[in-house]
């Protein structure tokens, strides 16, 4: 509900009320498979209490329920469709790119950097029950794997200076996706943990950008802001240099992380998507250089008088977010991995 009333902040937008309503139907689907879910797991365990469950979960009798799947399978599956709607990933991902028709700080705080990722919470939340499923771990492996590429691949094409951040969001929930199906869930919490900051960072200049520059959200008519908008251009650059995983950047430590998980976790399909994901990680590249180069660099048909850069509250937040897009992937990275991770 908070959702659907941020989206429709505008209401008299036509646009805004259809990307309103696509997002509250949407994530009803999810609703519909959690219900399910928790119906199943009070079915199976007599219980929705997570722990009891989670040592419940190695003495159930695995039976054959539907199509072939087990009760503990089914069970997974059905929270990994409804992740996988919060969540964005491919083919339940139509709402995201639309909700960022709401104000452009909700964009930065629920649809990239927290809300969001419940999905993938979720799963790294259930992990002692996905555990026991290995045929549902290779399917969010694969889910994970082609959402990274698609959706970096869609972002290269796509004009509106948020879609492509919201796309570059549902590209990096696929990493995180990749990561669980590959039991890694620490890593995925981790760079769950340091895409918020760098995708909120991002967020936030695009808002700083499309208020000095009176609501054009379209790139081609920007151009040449790099002198207008130094602490913009600054931020934009750390928060793109981190998304594409450059070195000693936070982005960088669980990045690497999860791509070293592709090669050295035996699944039958984890060669194959580590091969994606790289793919995913050049796309990343090129559409944050694309980006910035439409945006800060070459002629533009705009007004300068009336663009000035952010004020002092904005300031504050996106430097917090500066120094937390560069040194927090450092810092917490054997708190959160272990010990001896980049040693």
């Amino acid at each position: 509900m908070c959702s659907y009333l941020l989206i429709n902040f505008w209401f008299t937008r036509m646009q805004a009320n259809k990307a309103a309503l696509k997002a509250i139907i949407v994530n009803r689907i999810a609703d519909v498979f959690f219900i399910l879910a928790i119906v199943s797991v009070f079915l199976v365990f007599k219980t929705v209490d997570y722990i009891v469950v989670f040592n419940l979960v190695k003495f159930v009798n695995p039976k054959t329920i539907v199509f072939g799947f087990t009760n503990l399978e089914l069970i997974a599956i059905l929270l990994v469709l409804g992740a996988s709607t919060k969540s964005a990933q491919i083919g339940l991902h139509v709402w995201l790119p639309d909700a960022m028709e709401g104000p452009t700080p909700v964009s930065a705080l629920l649809h990239a950097a927290t809300m969001v990722t419940a999905g993938v919470f979720l799963i790294i939340r259930c992990s002692p029950l996905l555990e026991y499923t290995s045929n549902v771990l290779l399917i969010i492996v694969l889910i994970g794997g082609l959402t990274a590429f698609t959706m970096s691949f869609v972002a290269i094409f796509q004009y509106d200076i948020k879609k492509i951040i919201a796309y570059s969001t549902c590209s990096q929930l696929g990493y995180m996706f990749f990561s669980c199906g590959c039991s890694q869930y620490n890593i995925a919490l981790f760079h769950l943990f340091n895409h918020a900051f760098f995708k909120a960072l991002l967020f936030l200049g695009a808002g700083s950008i499309i208020h000095a520059c009176l609501n054009e959200q379209d790139i081609r008519y920007y151009g040449g802001l790099v002198n207008f908008l130094p602490f913009t251009y600054i931020s934009f650059i750390i928060g793109s240099l981190a998304i594409m995983g450059f070195p000693f950047l936070s982005g960088f430590y669980s990045k690497e992380l999860i791509f070293e998980v592709g090669l050295t976790c035996y699944m039958v399909d984890s060669y194959f998507v580590y091969f994606v994901l790289l793919f995913a990680a050049f796309n990343t590249s090129i559409y944050s250089t694309r980006l910035l180069l439409y945006v800060f660099f070459g002629r533009t048909n705009l007004n300068y008088l009336h663009i000035r850069d952010v004020n002092s509250y904005m300031f504050i937040a996106m430097f917090l977010l500066c120094l937390l897009s560069i040194f927090a992937g450092y810092f917490f990275s054997e708190f959160m991995v272990g010990y001896g991770s980049f040693a």
